[in-house]
């Protein structure tokens, strides 16, 4: 290996000295072409030398180090250089020596890395800055409408296309379900630019696209514009009020009359900050070389996007005159609104001139914070309202539960507990209450396998949920990847069936005391609540294809779940079933008599469960109003902190509810508990369910179509089953915690 003096004199040499077992210091010195010299050649005397030159690396390890660890970590440390062997080639102490250096080696390679940065993260996004006069190109996303829930192409009305043809943009399976279809548009930007351009003329309208724009303008549908990933916003005044809209209409009916008017004009202001680039020091990381270097403060300067505005507006424009100009010719600006006798009207024969003017603003706010406008917390009183209701409920339930665990279970406890043999034969004589089905409590539940499926999916959901608002509510699902909520949430569903298959095999092999029978336990848990799903998507799939939206899936996208599926969840599910048969059952602190007791009959204990669940709704029922709204009416929702205490508080009111209801039933001899502690908190779903249909009714007054409403139905079902199966879980475990422990406690011969 041949290195020049003027090479060597850049070189760094790092000490590291021996300070026990696994311990390391590093000190960092400049040295002289000469000592560098004698390090490659072999003769240097320290215990560790690394030499980065150029495009290769010479570097060496200490060849002697002590092996003792207790022993030598009491001794006193070594100070004397230990002599190295500089490795042209491989080392033969180098793997004994691996695993004492992998750690430092990182450690180092972090701090080189991360000490000199400044920086800032929003999760999902990064930014990028623009040169003066870069072009860039907006994008278009789908065409939606609050009306009819059903989103279609942006091509497919005749408006212009861009010369290089339409390019679909990559999309994440979060997007493909919701629907989205992002793809180019004609309409590009210069940076910090002001013009006024001309797009294209369409041929005269046919019948067919007369039909089609006309239905689109009375369903209200909106057109979504995309620019450095930033929504289009427009703002309207109503009742003095100034209301913000994400997109813009189709076209517009004004009042008193049925014309349709199409918005062939758009006015777009575009908010841009400065950014100056970092005036900091970074450790550049060339091929072989250790270097420090200043960056240039003008290498990322440039204008960051932080905000993008329309005001859409319709203009009739002389068709033979605007024919002859080409794309991206410069016409003259307008003032919006222009009078309606100036507006171009929807009708056959027509043709539409297309037009846009964009003014580029200077804004003090920055990249970090231009989300902010879209996603300003409205009503946060009415939140904080959610949460101390929710909070006064558990109170109340917590009393109830005090209740009955001081002053009534650990009485009757006690009590039992001091007599004697011959007095608690008496005693029992006597009993009345949960003391009397001791011999039936842990009897098995009809339709045992149906609930252990059950209760495999409610954790799996359960846990999905937890873990997907947790990562939300602390940024981790930015508005900015669209669609990355739906998939986090899909993904994680599918890593969790091991903890599904896992949870319902044990509780199947604590209610049979066998494992006979686990296989078909895991499948049913792997193909129950996906099963469901898939056929109710598939019915609304069917819909969406007859009526050619984009919210219908394609095929490979429907046969690529399917794969999911089949090749991860149930795999993952099955595996998970197999961890539960090498798990110990749960033991039943009480045998079970051969003979069931006769329950006494009792009226309207099915009535109790069924109010229950007005508790936990009672908890969720305002959150679900901004959801709802989010989901619906196109408004962005990113409040996940409220969401999260919400989840906790519910979870908590699910499981005190739970805990009473089943005590209640004890007491009252009936030894039936476990399906009565699932619905017990489960049955919160069907108010959820009502409630949505209360929502179409009187909130979502405009949804037309018996499409759309079935679109709407079909998807609250599948949340409210997924309600009802986390719920019912949350319930159902507490209560067999409580009933166990209950049980436990009671000295039975």
């Amino acid at each position: 290996m041949k290195v020049t003096d003027t090479q060597l004199s850049t070189c760094v040499v790092k000490k590291h000295f021996y300070r026990g077992p696994y311990k390391l210091t590093s000190q960092v010195h400049k040295i002289s072409p000469v000592k560098a010299r004698e390090a490659v050649q072999g003769s240097a005397t320290e215990s560790s030398l690394g030499l980065r030159v150029g495009c290769c690396t010479v570097s060496c390890l200490a060849s002697a180090l002590p092996t003792q660890t207790s022993a030598s970590s009491s001794a006193s440390p070594p100070t004397s250089p230990v002599p190295c062997q500089v490795i042209g080639k491989v080392c033969p102490e180098l793997p004994i020596m691996v695993k004492g250096w992998v750690f430092s080696t990182l450690l180092v390679v972090f701090l080189v890395f991360a000490a000199p940065c400044e920086a800032f993260y929003l999760p999902g996004s990064y930014m990028h800055t623009y040169r003066q006069g870069e072009e860039i190109g907006a994008k278009v996303n789908s065409l939606t409408s609050i009306e009819t829930e059903l989103p279609f192409s942006y091509y497919s009305l005749p408006y212009c296309r861009p010369r290089d043809g339409i390019k679909k943009s990559a999309e994440n399976l979060g997007e493909l379900l919701m629907g989205d279809q992002i793809d180019n548009s004609p309409y590009r930007f210069r940076v910090n630019v002001n013009e006024s351009l001309y797009l294209c003329t369409t041929i005269p309208l046919d019948e067919a696209d007369v039909k089609l724009l006309k239905q689109r303008s009375h369903d209200l549908y909106q057109v979504n514009m995309i620019l450095d990933n930033l929504p289009v916003r427009r703002f309207t005044e109503q009742n003095g009020m100034i209301i913000q809209w994400t997109g813009y209409p189709v076209g517009y009916i004004p009042e008193g009359t049925s014309d349709v008017y199409i918005i062939n004009h758009l006015k777009f202001k575009v908010l841009v900050h400065k950014y100056e680039g970092g005036k900091v020091k970074v450790v550049g990381t060339g091929e072989g070389m250790e270097v420090i270097s200043e960056t240039d403060s003008d290498a990322n300067s440039g204008f960051e996007i932080v905000g993008f505005e329309v005001v859409p507006c319709s203009v009739k424009r002389d068709p033979k005159a605007m024919s002859k100009h080409k794309m991206y010719d410069k016409v003259d600006p307008v003032n919006c609104p222009v009078e309606l006798e100036k507006s171009q009207l929807i009708k056959e024969k027509e043709q539409i001139t297309f037009t846009y003017e964009v003014e580029f603003v200077n804004s003090d706010i920055r990249w970090p914070s231009r989300w902010d406008a879209y996603l300003k917390m409205e009503g946060s009183k009415i939140h904080w309202f959610s949460i101390m209701n929710s909070l006064m409920v558990i109170l109340f339930l917590a009393g109830i539960v005090f209740v009955i665990f001081l002053r009534t279970v650990r009485r009757d406890l006690t009590r039992y507990e001091e007599l004697d043999k011959e007095a608690q034969v008496q005693m029992n004589e006597e009993l009345s209450g949960w003391k009397l089905v001791v011999g039936d409590v842990f009897r098995e539940p009809t339709s045992s396998k149906l609930l252990c499926v059950m209760i495999g999916n409610g954790v799996q959901i359960l846990g999905m949920a937890i873990v997907t608002i947790f990562f939300a509510a602390f940024g981790f699902m930015s508005p900015a990847s669209r669609g990355m909520l739906l998939t986090g949430m899909i993904v994680l569903y599918m890593l969790l069936g091991i903890v599904a298959g896992y949870a319902a095999v044990r509780l199947w092999r604590t209610l049979k005391g066998t494992s006979e029978g686990w296989r078909s336990v895991s499948w049913s848990t792997a193909c129950f609540f996906p099963g469901i799903v898939f056929i109710v998507l598939t019915v609304l799939n069917f819909m969406l294809w007859t009526r050619n939206s984009t919210g219908a899936l394609p095929i490979s996208l429907f046969f690529g779940l399917l794969s999911l599926w089949f090749c991860v969840s149930v795999p993952l599910t099955l595996l998970g079933g197999f961890f539960g048969t090498r798990a110990e059952p749960i033991e039943f602190p009480v045998r079970t008599n051969q003979i069931p007791r006769e329950i006494p009959a009792k009226k309207y204990s099915w009535l109790f469960i069924l109010g229950a669940g007005t508790l936990p709704f009672g908890t969720l029922f305002i959150e679900l109003f901004f959801i709802l709204s989010s989901i619906w009416l196109g408004r962005f929702y990113y409040v996940f902190g409220f969401l999260l205490v919400v989840l906790l508080l519910l979870v908590v009111v699910c499981a005190e509810v739970s805990v009473v209801l089943t005590y209640m039933h004890l007491c009252a001899e009936d030894w039936r508990w476990w399906w009565k502690a699932f619905f017990a908190s489960g049955t919160v779903a069907l108010y959820v369910f009502l409630y949505s249909i209360n929502y179409l009714v009187f909130d979502l007054r405009s949804l037309s179509g018996p499409v759309s409403a079935m679109l709407y139905i079909g998807y609250s079902f599948i949340v409210s089953l997924a309600i009802m199966l986390a719920t019912g879980t949350v319930g159902f475990l507490t209560s067999f915690s409580f009933v166990h422990y209950l049980f436990s406690s009671v000295k039975i011969d």
